[in-house]
């Protein structure tokens, strides 16, 4: 990336539009921003899930994904640009299988919560989705990186595991959903 940001100056978008990458200006509401602002929030989240304090390797795993989506707001803001590697989603599916291996099986849906850290990984992964989703949308008014759909899909796996995990090595067991027989 040749030009980085040393001054912050709004007024170009105060009509409604934003910079690309690629020096081009696209309205703030369209797809393409829709989909770097929820990724960009979803790093935001993560951010703020690393401020609790985690099991070192959760840690230095989900540094790892922030970096990740960097990489892919990079290429979500610069059209035709490829930043997202099927090597990131290899290393996402290495880290699943490591972390579900710890776990018991899930025999019923379980509720978001837990520790604080454990809840916002689950925060995380619901801003996950959501940021998949605007990629999906975006897909379908542009050409998209097929590894960024993926990336976004196997991290809101991740996330969800990743509160688990949280909430185990916390000593805290997970909340079960009670249907609504259950709950009469």
């Amino acid at each position: 990336m040749a030009n980085r940001l040393s001054v912050i100056a709004p007024r170009p978008g105060d009509d409604g539009t934003t910079g690309l990458g690629d020096g081009s200006r696209v309205p703030k509401d369209g797809p393409r921003i829709a989909a770097l602002g929820d990724v960009d929030e979803l790093n935001s989240v993560i951010g703020l899930l690393l401020t609790d304090p985690l099991p070192p390797e959760i840690s230095l795993a989900l540094m790892a994904i922030q970096h990740a989506l960097f990489d892919m707001g990079a290429e979500l803001c610069i059209p035709g640009h490829a930043a997202v590697t099927d090597a990131q989603i290899a290393r996402l599916d290495a880290r699943l299988a490591h972390y579900n291996a710890t776990l018991a099986p899930l025999r019923e849906f379980i509720l978001p919560g837990g520790t604080r850290a454990a809840a916002q990984a689950h925060v995380a992964r619901t801003v996950c989705r959501r940021a998949e989703r605007a990629v999906v949308a975006l897909a379908g008014a542009e050409s998209v990186n097929p590894p960024v759909r993926q990336y976004l899909n196997r991290l809101s796996d991740l996330m969800f595991v990743l509160a688990r995990c949280i909430n185990q090595h916390a000593g805290q067991k997970d909340t079960f959903w009670a249907g609504a027989q259950a709950r009469r």
